[in-house]
């Protein structure tokens, strides 16, 4: 027997064409290692339960995603049993799925970083799984620092001025397509990541406090926006305005660029055999601005059961099982995936595998949260509002002081009276 998933392949523009019935249907990755990951987790319990599993991609860009989930939640459709969800979307998607504790028990997220177990709890239902966590990092070229004898930037002043050094020097030595800072600056979720780190690191807050007060519109924050703006055309290439993760870890681990921001997916990517930097790249914290710390966004994405699932018990087993100590040690190894279970951070193979795991913990267990918890149901109008102001920023239409003046305004309307 086969079935079409019809709204699935309508709303996502997928060509996920016909799959073979299977017992449950799981979105866990888009592209690449994530994708590839899942797929051999997946096959394990297949051969362990004697149950089958289909695959289903969705878009890479996040906000594409989150549209795509709303949408086919929204219809109470049951295409997709498990969901792959990020960091900001419990919240936002809770009532349409189950509490995993009813079905997997009460200790079923036991040994989890209690920060993102709070988190997937909405109003006291566990309505995700941790399945790996994230923040972002600055890579580097060590071979390149050693070249010129640079240290490593603790200040995003300092990156600048590396990067144009290092950048000018290696065109002139006709290494022609040197750009000295990638990132991610295409207008989505990405760059709200990026420039929440610009903004936090300068002293200039996290856009909505915890109390739910806007505090965008700053001198600070207009301060970090501006000075991304100078990066673009200079030591990051123009097109860095459409960059997802994906692209600027394509610039960098060809060889062209000094330093990346991203997250640590990259580092076994980065690392591959098939790496033209492979055993020249070194990771550390992100730069801070002259009055500021170092600020990394908390990433990471987590399993979800849809409550339209025809098969609620099945798929919490699955979900049971891919996060399970064994499977995250498993993906931190072959993909550097950064564990939600504590006890991995002590791992001899994990931390050998990846040793910035352990020198950048206190990164990882401190992150900068997106305000999605203050701003509820609101915060994709919240990220978009922000990431399209940014982008404006870095694309020269507008200053850093008057983007957060009208951000602080346009928020102001969001919230009305409250969030």
């Amino acid at each position: 027997m086969i079935r079409r998933l019809t709204l699935l392949a309508a709303l996502a523009g997928a060509t996920v064409g016909q799959v073979h019935a299977a017992d449950l249907t799981i979105s866990c990755g888009a592209v690449g290692a994530e994708l590839t990951l899942c797929k051999e987790g997946v096959s394990a319990w297949e051969e362990q339960t004697g149950h089958s599993v289909a695959v289903v991609s969705t878009p890479n860009s996040s906000t594409e995603r989150l549209s795509l989930y709303q949408q086919i939640l929204s219809a109470q459709s049951g295409d997709i049993d498990i969901m792959q969800i990020d960091v900001v979307w419990p919240g936002l998607l809770a009532n349409h799925l189950i509490d995993l504790r009813e079905i997997g028990g009460k200790d079923i997220a036991d040994g989890n970083f209690q920060t993102i177990v709070d988190n997937n709890t909405v109003d006291g239902r566990l309505v995700a799984m941790p399945w790996f966590t994230d923040a972002g990092v600055l890579y580097y070229r060590k071979d390149l620092l050693d070249k010129y004898d640079r240290d490593v930037p603790e200040t995003w002043q300092q990156m600048t001025e590396t990067a144009e050094a290092i950048q000018q020097a290696e065109r002139q030595a006709d290494n022609e397509e040197m750009w000295g800072y990638v990132f991610q600056g295409r207008a989505y979720e990405g760059l709200t990541c990026n420039a929440l780190e610009w903004v936090a690191s300068h002293g200039g807050g996290s856009i909505v406090d915890e109390q739910g007060e806007i505090t965008i519109d700053n001198p600070h924050a207009a301060a970090a926006l501006d000075q991304a703006a100078e990066w673009v055309g200079h030591i990051s290439p123009q097109g860095v305005l459409n960059y997802t993760e994906e692209q600027a870890r394509g610039v960098f681990q060809s060889g062209n660029a000094v330093f990346m921001r991203n997250w640590p997916y990259a580092w076994s990517l980065v690392q591959s055999e098939n790496s033209d930097v492979r055993g020249k790249v070194g990771v550390t914290t992100l730069p801070h601005g002259p009055k500021g710390s170092s600020a990394a966004t908390l990433g990471g994405w987590n399993l979800a059961v849809s409550k339209y699932s025809k098969h609620p018990e099945l798929a919490v087993d699955l979900v049971k099982f891919l996060t399970s100590e064994a499977e995250q040690k498993r993906r931190a190894l072959e993909g550097s995936y950064n564990p939600t279970i504590k006890s991995l951070y002590q791992d001899k193979e994990v931390l050998a595998a990846v040793p910035f795991f352990g020198k950048l913990y206190d990164t990882f267990t401190n992150a900068v949260a997106r305000p999605s918890a203050p701003t509820g149901n609101k915060y994709g109008r919240v990220s978009n509002a922000f990431f399209n102001a940014a982008h404006d920023v870095l694309a020269g239409n507008m200053n850093g002081a008057r983007a957060v003046s009208q951000l602080q305004d346009k928020l102001e309307r969001m919230k009305r009276r409250r969030w």
